[in-house]
Formats: structure tokens, sequence, C-alpha cells
């Protein structure tokens, strides 16, 4: 009976060890410790916000216009027989370009000649004949009436002569007249008529002239730009917005002379909401060419203390700009800022900075907010990087 008893017991305590066994395992109360990974650091490029007085500039876009743009039409009709000129050509003032079939014009002043030589000859017998009868007149050989005819006719016949001699020089001038030439310095369009094309008196363009030298820019600022720069002038353009405009190509170089203002619309466009301005720029080596687009740059004045970041260093999202800071303690905060204008490679930082925060810039799109950093502070022109 003992020898059963003890069986049992040893069952029951074998039952009772494997449960806890189980229990312990799914409880994990053996199992090892797990260790969370520390946060990783971000390696980024920082600069500190940059301070000092600044000039400050409006852009513009600006189109390159001719100052004269000729179209060129004959006074006179006919075929033409020469082109001393090819498309796109540079031309000057005076300089031929065309030349009309002239002869029928030649063939007028030998008519407008001849009509002129009968005229004269004709007054000239009249007023031979008004002397001898005005020496009958004093001796009564014949009436007073007489005379007065013959002077009268002699009159008419003067007369005759003056527009025979007008036809004969409208006869000269039309035969100078097919010799086309331009009115302007300035370049020869592409769109200019060919051999042989018969060309209507004043109703042909035979082609168009631009002058190059000096140009306009043309550029458009809005109502409130407008007002901006009156109040700075009280009540007219400032001197340095009217005198020094820079020019910038479309491939980023400076235009090397200096535009001024020359016309201002009388008013703001009903239907752009700005006002349209035309500058004056010197073209001596025909760079600028009508058509061109090119950034108009007005000096505005200078910043004191103006704060200045890199481009590069700012996001933008939904037109929002943010810029990732660095703070006391190396960690990434994003601000949202506001910007001014352009300068440089820089933008002016109306509000969200101060002079004493450090803004990343590289590495800005491996950040997220609160990440630990290690910074390489670097400065503006990116020279000497000091580690920290």
């Amino acid at each position: 009976m003992r020898i059963k008893g003890s069986k049992k017991l040893s069952i029951g305590l074998l039952v009772i060890a494997v449960l806890l066994g189980f229990m312990v395992a799914r409880s994990g109360i053996l199992s090892k410790p797990q260790v969370t990974a520390a946060p990783q650091t971000v390696v980024v490029k920082a600069m500190q916000v940059v301070t000092k007085d600044t000039p400050v500039s409006r852009e513009f876009v600006g189109q390159v216009k001719a100052k004269s743009e000729v179209k060129i039409m004959s006074k006179v009709a006919g075929n033409v027989v020469a082109k001393m000129v090819n498309g796109g050509d540079t031309v000057f003032k005076g300089q031929p370009l065309f030349q009309i079939d002239n002869k029928q014009y030649l063939s007028a002043i030998y008519s407008a000649k001849a009509a002129l030589l009968k005229s004269q000859t004709t007054l000239n017998n009249t007023q031979k004949d008004v002397v001898r009868y005005q020496k009958l007149a004093t001796v009564k050989g014949v009436a007073q009436q007489t005379v007065d005819a013959y002077v009268a006719q002699a009159e008419e016949e003067a007369a005759a002569v003056e527009v025979s001699r007008a036809a004969l020089q409208q006869a000269i001038e039309d035969e100078q007249d097919t010799l086309i030439v331009s009115p302007v310095d300035g370049r020869i369009d592409v769109n200019d008529v060919s051999l042989g094309y018969y060309v209507a008196a004043g109703s042909t363009t035979m082609a168009t002239v631009s002058s190059i030298n000096p140009v306009w820019v043309q550029f458009s600022m809005s109502e409130t730009e407008y007002l901006h720069f009156i109040r700075q002038g009280n009540g007219s353009l400032p001197a340095e917005f009217k005198e020094h405009l820079k020019l910038v190509l479309s491939d980023g170089t400076e235009y090397p002379f200096i535009g001024r203002v020359e016309q201002i619309d009388q008013g703001i466009n009903t239907t752009t909401g700005t006002i349209t301005i035309k500058a004056s720029f010197e073209n001596p080596q025909n760079y600028l060419l009508p058509g061109m687009f090119a950034r108009v740059v007005v000096q505005e004045g200078v910043r004191q203390g103006a704060l200045l970041i890199p481009q590069k260093a700012v996001k933008e999202v939904l037109d929002n700009t943010f810029v990732v800071v660095v703070t006391d303690d190396n960690k990434a905060e994003s601000r949202q800022v506001k910007l001014g204008d352009r300068i440089g490679d820089m933008w002016l930082v109306e509000e969200g900075l101060s002079g004493t925060d450090r803004v990343i810039v590289e590495g800005i799109d491996k950040v997220k907010q609160g990440n630990a950093l290690q910074v390489t502070m670097v400065q503006p022109d990116a020279q000497t990087p000091a580690r920290q």
C-alpha cells in the first residue's frame, strides 16, 4: 500500500513541475532581457545665420525691344530687280537695300524733260510777242487790249512751264525712289521680299528694320511695388532706381552697361494690375536683340543688420518655407520662416530666425524633428569647416 502511494505522489509532483515550467516559459521570466537601440546621430553641416548690412535689390522680368521698328515700303511700284542685303544683316542709315525696276521711271523723266522744253519754247515766243506789242502800243499801233491779252497769255504759259518743271522733278524723284535705302541703323528681318517680287507703292512691306543701339528693355511692376518706390522717392521714382538699372542676361551674366528709365506708362493696366516701364540700354556690341528676356535689377537701398541664410537651407512645403535649426543641445528643430529678397545665393530673412541661430545647410533631407545631430559648422564661403 505504501509503494502505491509513493508512486502517486511522484507522478503528481512531476505534473506540477511540468505545469510550472510551462507557465515560466510563457511569462518570459527566464528569457534574456531585450536591449533598446539608442537613436542614431545624424551627421550634418550647419551655418550661423549671417548678420550684416546688405544692399537690397529687386528683380523684374524684362524683354528687349527695338526703340525703332520701321517697315520698309516703296513709294513707287514695280518689280524687285536687285537685293543688296540678306535677311538678318546689320544695316546702316542710307544703306541701299533693294532696287526696283526703273525703266518706266527713266522714260517718264525723258517725257517730262521734253514737255518742259516745249512749254519753255512756247513761253519764250509769247514773251517776244508781248515786247513787240508793247512797243507798238506806245505809238498807238495796236490797242492796249491786244497787249493785255498777250501779257495774260505769257503769264499762263509761265505757269505751264512751272507745272512741267514740277512734273520733271517728280519723275526724277520717282526714279530715285526705285532705290530703297534703310531709314535707320539696325538689323533687317528675314521676312524680306525676294527677287522679281512685285511691290505696290505704299502698301507692300518689303522688310522690317529694327534699331539695335540703344534698345528698350520693357518690364512691369505691380501697383504695390510702384507705390513702394514712389514713397521712397517722395512722389517720383528714386534717382538710384531711374538712373542705375542693371541687367542680368538669361545665361546669368551681368550686362556691362547701366540702363536708365525713359518711359513710364500713363496708368495701371486694368487687366494685369501692373504698370509698364521702359528703360534704355546702350548696345554697341549688338549683344541685346529684340525679343530677348533678361532680369532688370533695381537697387532699393541698404538693409541695416539684415539676416541672411543660404538658399539651399530652405525647404518649401505647400507655399510655406522652413529651415531646420540646430538647438543648443544639437538636436534638429524645424522652423517656419518668412523670406524677403534674394541676395546672390542667399535669402534675406524677414521673420523666424535670429542672428544666433544655426541652420542646417547639408544633410537637411536626412533629418527629422528632434534627431540628435553631429554638426560640422561651415562659414558662408564654405572654406574652413570647424567640427564641434
